[in-house]
Parts: C-alpha cells; sequence; structure tokens
C-alpha cells in the first residue's frame, strides 16, 4: 500500500474509531464507505454495509439506497413502500484488495459471487451479515409494482491499491461482467468500475467536502445589499440546470439537501400529483414559473463568473415538494422549463432561520413543526459539543459538515435520523418502533420528540447511551449477535437505572435524572456492569431466538420490561 493511501486509511480509522480492526478488514470498511459516499451524502457507519468475513460471495461491502435512505434492515422497505409510494432503489456492491493490480480471475468471482447472491436459489455459503442484505433485497424485489422509476441501479466497484491502465484483457473481463449482470433483467443500469490508489484518493477528498455545484444562471437580478447577506439573487433557472443541483452524477436525487427543509417529501399528495400533471402537459408546462412558487436555496458561499455560478455547500429550504418532482419527471424537462429561483449567501444561521420560516409559512406547516426541525437542531448542535474531552458528541444538521474537520471523531457525530430512534428507545419506550414504524416516530415530531420545551439533556443522554452501546459492540464487548436488540438495550439501560414514571420532558426533574443517567455513562465500568446486565435480559427473553423478526416487536419489548 503506497504512503498517500496507508495515511488516509489510517485517518479514516481513527475517526471512526476502528483500531481494532486488522488492516485488510480496515481497507474494506474505507473503500466501501468512499465508493457508497458517492450515493449517499448523509453521515452513516461503514459496519452498516461491511459482509466481508467469509461467506461473502467475494462481496466486502454491499450498500442497499431506497429512496434516498441507506437501508440496514427489512422491515424499512414496507415503510418507505408507504411513505413514498414507490421503490427508487441502488445497489452499491464493493470488493477491496490490496494488491499492486488487477485481476481477471477476481473480476469473474465477484461477477459470479453478485449473481449467486441475487439469485432466487443461491448455491454460495452466505454469512449472516450478508443474508440480512438479501432479506432486504427480497422485500424490495416483493414490492416490485413500486418500481415507478424503473427496476433498481447496480453499482459494482472493485478497488485495489494498484494503478488502473485499461489494460485490454481487465477491460474486456471487466464488460464481459457487467453484461453478464445485466442480462439478469432486474437492473435499469449496470456499472462496473475498476478503482485503483489515484481514485481512492481523490473519492476520499470529495467525502471530506461539503457539496459544490456549477450552474449557469443567466436570467437573474440581484437583490440590494442587506445586513447580514453575503450576495442574494431572484431570478430562474433552466429546468436542466436547476437538476445538477439536486441530483448526483448518477442522477440520484441528493436526499440530504432538504436536511434542513421542514416539509419532506410528501409522496404523491393532490398537490403533488397536480405539478406533475403540469410538467408531463406540453401546453401547460410553459407555464410553470407562473403556477408553482418556486424554490429557496441557502449556500454558504457562492462564486460568480458571468453568467457561472459556483455554489457551495447549499441546502433547499423552501421547494423539497418541487424538486423531487422535477427529479421524478426528468424525463420530460427541457432547457425551455424554467424554476424559479432564489438564491442566498449567508453564513448568519438566524438569517438563515428567519428564511426557513417565512418561506415555509406560505404553505401548510405547523408552528411546532416549524420549531422541532429548525429551531430545536440548532439547540441540541450548540449543546451537544459544550462537553469535554470523552463526554463531547456532535449533533450534524447538515450532511458532511463535519467531515473537514479531522479534530471531530466521526464516531460522536449523531444527526436526526440516528438521535429520534435512540430518543424514541430510552424514553419513550419505544424501541420495537425505531425500524418497523419508523414513519409514526417521525409524526411524533414537534410533540413528543423535539417539542419546544424538551430538555435539551435528554437527547444528550440518549445520543451519549447509544455512542456507548455503539463503541461496546465494537469492541466486541457485547456479543455482536445481540445487534438487533440494540435499541431494547437502550431501552433497559433506562430502565435498570430508572424503573419509575419518568418526570415530566420540560421539569428540572427530569434534568436531574438526566445527571444521573451521565453520571453513569460518564464511568466506563458502570456501563459496562449495566449493559452487561441488560444482555443477560435479553438472552432470556429471546429463548434462543435472536432473529429480528422476533426482537423487533412489542411483545419482545413487553417481555424484557417483565423480567426486570
Amino acid at each position: 500500500m503506497d504512503r498517500i493511501t496507508k495515511s488516509l486509511l489510517t485517518e479514516f480509522v481513527q475517526q471512526n474509531g476502528l483500531e481494532s480492526l486488522v488492516e485488510e478488514t480496515a481497507f474494506e470498511h474505507f473503500t466501501g464507505y468512499l465508493v457508497t459516499s458517492r450515493h449517499f451524502t448523509e453521515s452513516f457507519s461503514s459496519e452498516d454495509i461491511h459482509v466481508g468475513a467469509g461467506g461473502d460471495c467475494a462481496i466486502d461491502t454491499v450498500s442497499i439506497i431506497v429512496n434516498g435512505c441507506l437501508v440496514t434492515e427489512p422491515e424499512e422497505i414496507d415503510d418507505l413502500a408507504n411513505t413514498n409510494g414507490y421503490l427508487d432503489v441502488t445497489f452499491v456492491f464493493c470488493q477491496a484488495e490490496r494488491t499492486e493490480g488487477f485481476s481477471t480471475s477476481k473480476i469473474g468471482q465477484i461477477e459470479f459471487g453478485i449473481k449467486d447472491f441475487l439469485s432466487d436459489t443461491p448455491t454460495l455459503p452466505q454469512n449472516d451479515d450478508l443474508k440480512l442484505r438479501g432479506a432486504i433485497i427480497n422485500e424490495i424485489f416483493a414490492r416490485s409494482s413500486k418500481f415507478k422509476k424503473g427496476n433498481p441501479q447496480c453499482f459494482i466497484y472493485y478497488c485495489t491499491t494498484g494503478r488502473w491502465t485499461d489494460d485490454q484483457g481487465l477491460v474486456a473481463r471487466r464488460d464481459a461482467a457487467k453484461t453478464a449482470i445485466n442480462r439478469l433483467n432486474i437492473f435499469r443500469r449496470v456499472e462496473f468500475d475498476c478503482i485503483d490508489a489515484e481514485k481512492i484518493h481523490s473519492f476520499y477528498r470529495q467525502s471530506k467536502n461539503a457539496i459544490s455545484t456549477e450552474v449557469n444562471f443567466p436570467e437573474r437580478t440581484v437583490l440590494p445589499e442587506l445586513p447580514g447577506i453575503e450576495q442574494a439573487y431572484i431570478g430562474f433557472l433552466n429546468s436542466i440546470e436547476y437538476l445538477k443541483l439536486i441530483e448526483n452524477s448518477n442522477e440520484e436525487i441528493i436526499t440530504s439537501l432538504f436536511y434542513d427543509n421542514v416539509r419532506h417529501w410528501q409522496e404523491w399528495n393532490p398537490v403533488n400529483s397536480e405539478i406533475k400533471a403540469t410538467l408531463e402537459n406540453e401546453t401547460q408546462k410553459i407555464y410553470f414559473p407562473l403556477l408553482n412558487n418556486g424554490v429557496t436555496i441557502i449556500a454558504k458561499r457562492i462564486i460568480p463568473t458571468g453568467n457561472r455560478f459556483v455554489i457551495e455547500d447549499y441546502q433547499v429550504v423552501n421547494g423539497c415538494q418541487t424538486s423531487f418532482v422535477l427529479h421524478e419527471t426528468r424525463d420530460c424537462l427541457n432547457d425551455k422549463l424554467q424554476i424559479p429561483i432564489r438564491l442566498v449567501a449567508t453564513d448568519n444561521p438566524e438569517i438563515k432561520n428567519s428564511i426557513i420560516k417565512a418561506t415555509n409559512r406560505q404553505t401548510e406547516v405547523p408552528e411546532e413543526h416549524l420549531f422541532a426541525l429548525s429551531d430545536f437542531p440548532k439547540k441540541l448542535e450548540a449543546y451537544f459539543p459544550t462537553f469535554e474531552g470523552e463526554k463531547k458528541l456532535y449533533y450534524e444538521r447538515r450532511s458532511r459538515q463535519y467531515s473537514s474537520d479531522n479534530s471531530v471523531e466521526k464516531v460522536r457525530v449523531t444527526n436526526m435520523t440516528m438521535l429520534v430512534r435512540a430518543y424514541a428507545s430510552f424514553f419513550l419506550g419505544y424501541p420495537h418502533r425505531t425500524t418497523r414504524n419508523y414513519k409514526a416516530l417521525l409524526k411524533s415530531v414537534g410533540s413528543e420528540i423535539f417539542a419546544k420545551d424538551h430538555k435539551l439533556e435528554m437527547y444528550y443522554v440518549a445520543a451519549f447511551a447509544n455512542y456507548k452501546l455503539d463503541q461496546l459492540f465494537k469492541s466486541g464487548f457485547i456479543d455482536p449477535t445481540l445487534k438487533p436488540a440494540r435499541y431494547h438495550f437502550l431501552y433497559l439501560f433506562r430502565l435498570k437505572v430508572h424503573n419509575n414514571t419518568l418526570p415530566r420532558p420540560n421539569s428540572n426533574e427530569m434534568v436531574r435524572l438526566c445527571d444521573r443517567f451521565n453520571e453513569i455513562l460518564w464511568n466506563d465500568e458502570r456501563t459496562k456492569e449495566i449493559f452487561t446486565a441488560c444482555s443477560e435480559i435479553i438472552y432470556v427473553a429471546a429463548d434462543g431466538n435472536l432473529h429480528r423478526d422476533n426482537i423487533r416487536t412489542e411483545p419482545f419489548t413487553v417481555t424484557i420490561k417483565s423480567l426486570l
């Protein structure tokens, strides 16, 4: 391994708490993370995609991205299908080797392994991690009627520390493998890329950078100078240029751009269906700029050069519904179709928040929902890093917010999805809902979760307990076969410390209880002691059946509580 790759790998391992892994396995995590980041821009753990360890069908990582979400459990597919009304699926397979070159025989093994893995009757042995991905894929294809955009996409990456030189024999073997997988007739698109050390370096740099896009924006008006605003423009961007802002190079929508958008994608409701009908009607779509409120984009930096604008670290804070419909109807778009745009560059969080609230008040967004998805996360973002040393955590509001900051351990970063699940398990007693009915949990945001008067201490406790549990799984202190019960661990931890009625979430009594939780969580030995006791309860409750279908149910939650 060359010195640069080794240095980047070492940095990745340290940032993600993977020091216990041997170099070969760490390299699999590293490359899998990098290639997946090209399709999924939100924070995730490489442990959620790693499958290599014998019985892996010559596959080291499998990433399954559905409707912009990285899926790790079969139950999530039904939730996504019901929430969005469709399934837009991307599979990312990666095989990694620390070798100086590429091998035609290895390409053949990758092809055979993927085909066997995807077959109805696989013949190769599969480890438990691969079987889990197989279960997810079965759930996806069982709902093929939901493939509104077409069959899934498949991206295959073969990574080594050598150099790719377009060797004729390797190119022919790679293209033959791509053709063979395409002939399965289950994908609308198949790509097979061989990634060398130079590309690994490039992918790593890209994974650390905020999103940056260049567009042609001639139809614009500059707004007068405003306090706290570096630049501001109102104008029209043709739809093809706008797609460059919201899609990656694989024509997948970048869901993390809408992180600060309080409405999110609301499937094909009457309004969105009407937008779709307009775009599909050749006569009506020329009037789109008059029929649509447009899109508001807030960026950290805008670099104009003539009509060419480079927009860096940006978010679509209003226009999520419009953006998703444009993405879904991309085949109907052309450069004549104009999208009304407000483009603002500001680093002032108060101004950004004001714009989010003002633009979203023009639509039916409840006040508590506005607060929960704009003001409350800002409070968490400010609160989490106030703790010193090993107690410090970070809340990520924007995709890759901390990626370029090497002083931040990525294992200490949590985002909305992770925190909602941890909080709902720890304080609400809903560990069985974290994957099976996550949609219902999201409906609680603004009331039971992220409510205006909730004490921030509760969210830190839930996040820190989740962080400590994750470290114990990674170190092998807790049996990894218990991972399906990870959210039950959080619930049990709370019950072991406090098995009485919880104080009101806005009370000082709750703050005192959180201080008690923290006192234990900040003590490694006490934390291990309690989580060990939790694992014993889970073993008894499972009665030999640790399958997620048994664990992630309400009856199992009731059972573990009765065993205390």
